[in-house]
């Protein structure tokens, strides 16, 4: 009777793990978007941009592969988005005193993926676009991305963006499979 209930309790303890279980087969995604949604930020401008959800710090961290994971020149920013597609963002989320133009407010906003090589594809097929959240504007003007490499940042890519008005500002970027989004307050 003893050995009777211990195959039982195995049989009963097999089938409830099985049912917990169940399949576990990973499969690989075919493509990554990795469109984190921006979360508010503690530490934001004054004025209209505490309306303004801006990105913060990913939790756990983004730590980018080598030979980046090395790289410091940004030190009031930090590292967001995945290996398929990243960029570096103020830590209060703010982009303030940019140079004006007729076409808006200039800013070069810089995107690596794992793998990218500047002078293997100098005119890099990355899409970006931007909308502003807060009101109406404008559509954001944006240059063709470029290569760009040197020493404090790698082998990344590179585009110019005019900011017809200041406010809050989602940006994304699209490259091969990838996509990611965030969102600055574009300030005085």
């Amino acid at each position: 009777m003893h050995k009777l209930h211990i195959i039982l309790s195995i049989l009963i303890l097999t089938s409830v793990l099985t049912g917990c279980v169940g399949n576990t087969e990973v499969q690989a995604p075919t493509s990554i978007s990795v469109q984190t949604e921006p979360v508010t930020s503690e530490v934001v401008s004054q004025g209209p941009a505490t309306n303004c959800p801006v990105t913060a710090l990913q939790v756990p961290a983004f730590v980018p592969p080598a030979p980046y994971d090395g790289l410091n020149s940004f030190k009031d920013h930090f590292w967001f988005g995945s290996s398929f597609l990243w960029t570096n963002i103020p830590i209060n989320g703010t982009w303030n005193a940019l140079p004006h133009n007729p076409e808006g407010y200039t800013q070069k906003v810089l995107w690596w993926r794992d793998g990218y090589l500047w002078d293997q594809e100098p005119e890099p097929n990355l899409i970006v676009t931007g909308e502003r959240l807060d009101e109406s504007a404008p559509p954001l003007n944006v240059s063709h991305a470029n290569g760009a490499y040197a020493s404090d940042i790698g082998s990344a890519m590179m585009v110019g963006v005019d900011f017809p008005t200041l406010g809050c500002w989602k940006i994304t970027g699209k490259y091969q499979d990838a996509e990611l989004s965030f969102v600055i307050w574009v300030a005085p």
